[in-house]
């Protein structure tokens, strides 16, 4: 599929995007509840890159090969 996407954004780009934009919303939860919430994180993370896929910003050999970055452990 990586072939017939216009433009393929790498794990990098996509890690950055996530920090940047979706990371600061989990981290306004966890200073209420009190600690890290590495589930939600998690989530946030797969559903974030279920997007990038679904927009066809990723291909099908990245969602199924991508781990979670280092800010979801």
């Amino acid at each position: 599929m990586a072939s017939q996407l216009d433009h393929v954004m790498t794990f990098e780009q996509a890690t950055d995007s996530f920090v940047n934009m979706i990371l600061p919303m989990i981290q306004d939860d966890e200073q209420r509840l009190g600690h890290v919430d590495i589930v939600a994180r998690s989530e946030a993370w797969s559903n974030y890159v279920d997007s990038l896929h679904d927009c066809e910003m990723i291909s099908d050999w990245q969602i199924d090969n991508w781990e979670h970055p280092p800010c979801c452990d």
